[in-house]
C-alpha cells in the first residue's frame, strides 16, 4: 500500500500493544512504516490528497472509481484525541472528521481533478451534515498537504460557489495526522458489493 497513516497496523496489533502498555513501541513501529512508505511516494511520485464530505463509505468508493488513484483509506483526522475509535468520533467529543485519504499519481490525475469529484459528491453548503447524518463529525473540509494544494482548493473553492444558491462553508485546513479507521469500515461498499472498479459509472448506495 502507498498510503500514509501513523496507524496502519492491524487493530489486533495495535490493541495487544496498548493492553499491555506498549503504546511507545506501536507507535515507533508505525512511524517506521510511515517513513518507508514515504520514500516509496518519493520514488514513485505519488501524492496525498485527503477530504471529509460526510459518512466516508460512499466518499471512499467514489474516489475508488477514479483512474489515477491508487490507494485509499478511511479515517479520522482535526480532533484533539490521538487514536480515536469509531464510537468515539460518533459522540462529536473528540471533533474529528470522517474523511478519505488518497495516493493519487498526478500524472493520471491532477488534484483540481480530485477537488472537482469532492464538490460534486457532497453538499458542501451545510455545517456538520450531509442529509440524514448530522455532527460535526460530517462536516465538509480540504485538509491540505502543500501550500500548492491550499491554492488550488481556494481557487475551486471560489470556481465552485456558483454552482450553488448557498454559501460553501467547507474548511480548508492544513492535513493533521490521520488515524485510520478500523478495519470493518475500509472499502465499506465494495465489501457489500458495490463495484470499485475504475471508471464504473454504477449509482452509489451510501449504505451498503
Amino acid at each position: 500500500s502507498l498510503a500514509l497513516f501513523f496507524f496502519q497496523a492491524e487493530d489486533g496489533i495495535r490493541d495487544f500493544c496498548l493492553s499491555r502498555g506498549l503504546g511507545d513501541v506501536y507507535k515507533r513501529q508505525i512511524n517506521a512504516e510511515y517513513m518507508g512508505n514515504t520514500i516509496k511516494m518519493e520514488e514513485t511520485g505519488s501524492r496525498l490528497a485527503t477530504f471529509a464530505a460526510g459518512c466516508f463509505w460512499s466518499v471512499q468508493l467514489v474516489y475508488q472509481r477514479l483512474p489515477g488513484v491508487l490507494d485509499s483509506q478511511v479515517g479520522y483526522i482535526g480532533g484533539s484525541k490521538a487514536d480515536p475509535t469509531y464510537q468515539e468520533v460518533c459522540t462529536g467529543r473528540t471533533n474529528h472528521a470522517e474523511a478519505v485519504q488518497v495516493t493519487y499519481d498526478p500524472k493520471v490525475v491532477t488534484y483540481k481533478e480530485l477537488l472537482d469529484v469532492f464538490w460534486g459528491k457532497h453538499d458542501p453548503t451545510t455545517k456538520d451534515r450531509q442529509g440524514n447524518d448530522v455532527g460535526t463529525q460530517y462536516r465538509s473540509a480540504i485538509f491540505y498537504h502543500s501550500e500548492e494544494q491550499k491554492r488550488e482548493a481556494e481557487e475551486s473553492l471560489k470556481a465552485w460557489q456558483p454552482k450553488f444558491s448557498s454559501p460553501i462553508v467547507t474548511e480548508i485546513i492544513p492535513a493533521s495526522t490521520f488515524y485510520s479507521a478500523e478495519e470493518y469500515h475500509q472499502r465499506y461498499l465494495e465489501k457489500k458489493g458495490q463495484s470499485a472498479a475504475k471508471g464504473c459509472k454504477d449509482k452509489i448506495r451510501c449504505y451498503g
